[in-house]
């Protein structure tokens, strides 16, 4: 709209509005789910948001539609992209989600320093955890209580197993060890000069809660990671199991 008096206002001025509109979509968009888990608990808080992204996203992308007129639907226009593209789509995005948290992560410990970022960073992922296993189970039509060989499959539909290498050794028919081989923030950091950043206590919240997500019954325990490093073929790696006779 123009203001009573007023001239439009320029194209770039229009194009930090959409930037700034669609950050404030997130931003409002997280703030009721973080907040909806604060006050209900993360599994009641999943649920509602994945009945809250099944009305929201249809009437957001019928508005882009017709503010566009584009003339077809936003999933017709990005399948018609091609697998190639949409590949390095789904590439750029899931870095750029794990940027945006290493973002956070430095801002929060200039400001706070360390202990403070560790512990935002804990919480944050133990909730992420969660909510992808959740997003995963749907996406591929997991059954709930599916134990080890849903919790596999769950694996491969997380962002972060677009953009770090990862395997699954098998130990037992209760057993096996997830090794993330290559890790993104590590091998940033090695390339800085830095120490390993010490996430044992932010992945044993994540795994643990990402477990849960699929079958409450598996139990998580650390095998290797920062600072409590044992192997030097992986970043880390996690155990995963089932009481026998599961």
């Amino acid at each position: 709209m123009i203001p009573p008096g007023g001239e439009a206002p320029a194209a770039g001025a229009l194009a930090a509005g959409v930037a700034r509109a669609v950050r404030q979509i997130a931003v409002h968009y997280g703030l009721w789910l973080a907040e909806a888990a604060h006050q209900f608990g993360p599994e009641a808080a999943v649920a509602m948001e994945s009945r809250v992204g099944e009305a929201y996203l249809p009437l957001l992308t019928r508005r882009i539609e017709r503010a566009l007129g584009l003339g077809q639907d936003v999933p017709t226009i990005l399948a018609g992209l091609g697998q190639e593209r949409l590949e390095a789509l789904l590439d750029a995005l899931s870095v750029s989600w794990l940027a945006a948290d290493g973002v956070w992560f430095r801002q929060v410990e200039e400001a706070r320093g360390m202990h403070d970022a560790k512990r935002v960073n804990d919480s944050c992922w133990s909730r992420l955890g969660y909510y992808e296993a959740v997003q995963a189970r749907e996406a591929l039509g997991l059954p709930e209580g599916g134990g080890l060989a849903a919790l596999k499959a769950a694996f491969g539909a997380r962002l972060v197993a677009r953009i770090n290498a990862w395997d699954i050794v098998e130990e037992t028919p209760d057993a096996f060890v997830f090794r993330m081989v290559r890790c993104r923030v590590q091998s940033s950091r090695a390339r800085q000069g830095l120490p390993p950043y010490p996430c044992v206590s932010g992945g044993t919240v994540e795994y643990t809660a990402f477990a849960a997500g699929i079958d409450p019954a598996i139990r998580v325990s650390c095998v290797s990671c920062p600072p409590e490093t044992i192997r030097d073929d992986c970043a880390c790696a996690w155990r995963f199991s089932l009481p026998s006779g599961r």
